[in-house]
This record gives structure tokens, C-alpha cells and sequence, in this order.
């Protein structure tokens, strides 16, 4: 199997490294910090990614809301306990803590060695922060500047002021992760609550949603009045 290791702390990847050299099955493919952990991965291809949480910039939680639904295993490691609950949330395979222990490593790899591939990974719950991969760079990406959202087949384009930038993920998936800040409009679109200023109806039940930036994003019936609830709230 394919590993990538992502922390910030050049000592600690090298450690992990040379505890990994010690499974025949298991290539380390590359390591890396927060910064650069999705445009690697989207190069490698790995089948596990071992993932810090407490990085500078962007946590190990804001790295795997960023992968692809179909993406590698998780397993994260770190020197803080607090974060397990919300590790097994999001189905990592395994949670372990620094120092990482010989013995404990090796059954971590035993679980990966029968993984459940293909299932769309559950929420990780709600980020502070995306990384989108575009054109040779890294875009780090505030969850709270996003206005709103559009689906484009298996990819989403997040709108932000002035910008937009194409991340490979499905809008169901990416709302689940960014709920309950966010609220679907629509079967392609979804709007940050915060961002709305008015909702216009438009006839038939369906309406427009007017954000603060000016911008106007189609609500369908069916959508409508889970929206109105949500902006109540």
C-alpha cells in the first residue's frame, strides 16, 4: 500500500518514515507538511495518508474535508487525545498517538491491510478552513468567506468574493461537512446562511436568493421552506 505522511514537523515525518520502512507491503510515497499535503496527494495517488491534526495554517481535519469523497484511508497522529472522538467520526482507520509506539504502529497497519475502499468518507465535521488544488497551487480557502456553492458534476466550484475556485468533491459530501453553516438551495447550489441578505419568491414556490455581495442564486420549491427555517434559526 501507498502511504503519504503529512505533518509539520520534518523530525517527526522522518521518524514515522523509518518505522514504516519496517512492513515489506507498506511504500512510503512522499511526506509533507499541511501546506502541501492535497497537491501531493493528488500526485501520488496514496492508498493511506498517516495525518498530524495541530498543523500551522491548516489542521489535519481542514487536509481531509479537502480530499476527494473516493480518497485514501485516514489515520491521524498526534501528541493530543482530545481529537480521537472526532477521528472515528470521520472513519479514520485508526488514531495514534506521539510518541507513535513499534507495536502499536504494527496493528495500525494490519487494520489497512484489509481497507474498505470506494465508500464515500463521512463528515469530518465542520472545518475552518479548505485547501483547493488549482493550477499549481494551494489556495487555503476561510469555510466562514464562502458565500455560496455550485455543483459541477463530481466537483464543486466555491464562490467567493471576487473569486471562484473548483474543488473534487460532490455537493452532498461537501455540505455534510460544512452543515449547519450551510443550507441547500437547490439540487446544484447551496448558500452560506450568513451570506444571505433577502429571498425574493419568483412564482410557482420557487424564489431568489440575494447574497450580501450582490449575487443572486436560484432556490427551487422544494428547497424553499427548509431555507426559510434554517434563516429563522
Amino acid at each position: 500500500m501507498r502511504a503519504l505522511i503529512v505533518d509539520d514537523e520534518e523530525l517527526a515525518r522522518s521518524k514515522l518514515l523509518r518505522m514504516l520502512r519496517v512492513f515489506p507491503d507498506v511504500e512510503v510515497a512522499g511526506a509533507a507538511d499541511g501546506a502541501g499535503a492535497l497537491m501531493l496527494a493528488a500526485q501520488l495517488r496514496p492508498d493511506v495518508i498517516f495525518l498530524d491534526v495541530q498543523m500551522p495554517e491548516v489542521d489535519g481535519f481542514d487536509v481531509a474535508a479537502s480530499l476527494p469523497d473516493d480518497g485514501p484511508a485516514l489515520v491521524f497522529v498526534t501528541a493530543f487525545d482530545q481529537y480521537a472522538l472526532r477521528a472515528f467520526d470521520a472513519q479514520a482507520v485508526d488514531y495514534l498517538l506521539k510518541p507513535v509506539e513499534p507495536e502499536r504502529l504494527a496493528r495500525t497497519v494490519q487494520r489497512l491491510r484489509e481497507p474498505v475502499r470506494g465508500a464515500v468518507r463521512p463528515s469530518v465535521g465542520m472545518p475552518a478552513q479548505l485547501m483547493v488544488a488549482d493550477r499549481g497551487q494551494t489556495h487555503v480557502v476561510r469555510c466562514a468567506d464562502i458565500e455560496w456553492l455550485e455543483a459541477a458534476d463530481n466537483y464543486v466550484n466555491i464562490h467567493l468574493p471576487g473569486r471562484s475556485l473548483l474543488i473534487r468533491r460532490t455537493l452532498a459530501a461537501l455540505l455534510n461537512d460544512l452543515d449547519p453553516a450551510f443550507v441547500r438551495t437547490h439540487r446544484g447550489a447551496a448558500v452560506a446562511l450568513a451570506a444571505v441578505l433577502a429571498v425574493r419568491p419568483r412564482g410557482k414556490g420557487d424564489a431568489t436568493v440575494v447574497l450580501r455581495s450582490g449575487v443572486e442564486v436560484p432556490c427551487s420549491r422544494q428547497h424553499r421552506e427548509t431555507l426559510m427555517q434554517r434563516l429563522q434559526q
